[in-house]
């Protein structure tokens, strides 16, 4: 068969053609080294629960409860008055777990009350002994969004506020306890099935890791969105962050928080400047991020570009306010309560009330231990 010179050479051009198609289809494809990670000596330094004063060389504690691990971190410290807050707070616990509804939110506030008081106490945090937040039912039908709550600049609370470096602006604060409930990760979908014509706050990641470049010396947060979540209309809610190029990106989104941190640590030994630059950092990232208590590691990144109902505040700070008016009317009107829980919004109420119980005591005793926990029989 005859191949003339001109058949030849386009045959040469599309086999060119097709072998760059080939190479640039394995570049997309290519899965590219991850960032490396920051690390003291051997260990990569990685998001902690703690926000103030995390543990970040400890391994996480594996415990199926917390209570006895904080009483003898406590007994190791010799900190008696702390110790008798959190031997309160685990009686109210336990005293929780065998009432009703109705009855639950007084033993759990008191629980709560009194596990913040033993954070505060150890922390060497002053407070005021009064509880520091009110609450009451404004004109109208019985409905979550009339549920007013008062968080003032003297009290427990306001103690919690100073510790986690919280402001509280001007003579008081007023939210409702819908407002409060849609800010807490652990109940979140819970409340978007109550009210979907609310946007998501919360999404959900696979990854959070702390990264740095070398050559330039800095460090940064670097955050992977499940594939779901990985678009345009996510990115769009959040502010300080944006696509990290490095990646590729085709199937899910790694993130790079814009703010970066001094980072020099030769032979993973970092100067003392970088530690310090890392302290701030951490902290001012750490309380955009929030986690879920489970077995498993759920993190989220909240939205910061809503126009609505965005609270900035902590998830302990909240679920305390809020377990303080459910607490009020247990005690004090025990029927609006009822009439709470019977009505729409009454399943999203329990949520809190059974799930508030545990995602708070884990978090304290992250701040008071600086540790990580989790349940017994799952990989670390």
């Amino acid at each position: 068969m005859n191949i003339d010179r001109k058949s030849i050479s386009r045959l040469r051009v599309s086999i060119q053609k097709n072998s760059q198609d080939i190479k640039e289809v394995k570049e997309k494809i290519k899965v590219k080294q991850a960032r490396p990670s920051i690390k003291r000596g051997n260990s990569e330094i990685t998001i902690r629960k703690a926000v103030i004063n995390p543990d970040f060389t400890n391994k996480t504690v594996l415990t199926d409860s917390t209570w006895q691990y904080v009483e003898l971190f406590l007994k190791q410290k010799k900190d008696t008055e702390a110790l008798n807050y959190w031997h309160q707070a685990e009686n109210f616990f336990k005293a929780t777990q065998t009432l009703d509804m109705l009855s639950k939110p007084l033993t759990s506030y008191y629980c709560f009350l009194n596990a913040t008081k033993a954070l505060l106490t150890f922390r060497k945090v002053n407070y005021d002994l009064q509880h520091g937040v009110s609450g009451e039912r404004v004109n109208g039908r019985i409905n979550i969004q009339n549920e007013q709550i008062t968080i003032y600049p003297r009290g427990v609370l306001s103690g919690l506020c100073n510790y986690l470096k919280e402001t509280i602006q001007g003579p008081k604060e007023i939210y409702t306890l819908k407002d409060i409930l849609y800010n807490l990760e652990y109940i979140h979908r819970a409340y978007n099935k109550m009210y979907p014509a609310q946007p998501e706050l919360y999404i959900p990641v696979d990854d959070v890791r702390f990264v740095h470049n070398r050559e330039q010396k800095e460090g940064w947060l670097e955050i992977t969105l499940e594939s779901q979540y990985s678009s345009q209309s996510a990115l769009s809610k959040l502010e300080g962050y944006s696509i990290d190029k490095y990646y590729n990106n085709s199937n899910f989104y790694v993130l790079r928080r814009n703010k970066k941190f001094d980072w020099d640590a030769p032979r993973n030994a970092p100067t003392a400047k970088s530690i310090e630059s890392f302290k701030k950092y951490y902290l001012n990232n750490r309380r955009k991020l929030r986690y879920i208590f489970s077995p498993n590691k759920l993190w989220y990144l909240k939205k910061n570009k809503l126009t609505n109902g965005i609270i900035n505040k902590s998830t302990l700070t909240l679920t305390l306010a809020a377990m303080h008016r459910l607490s009020e009317m247990s005690r004090y009107d025990p029927n609006t309560l009822e009439k709470h829980l019977s009505n729409n919004s009454g399943w999203l109420i329990s949520e809190f009330i059974t799930k508030s119980s545990f995602q708070f005591i884990d978090m304290i005793s992250s701040e008071i231990t600086g540790d990580d926990f989790r349940v017994t029989g799952f990989r670390t």
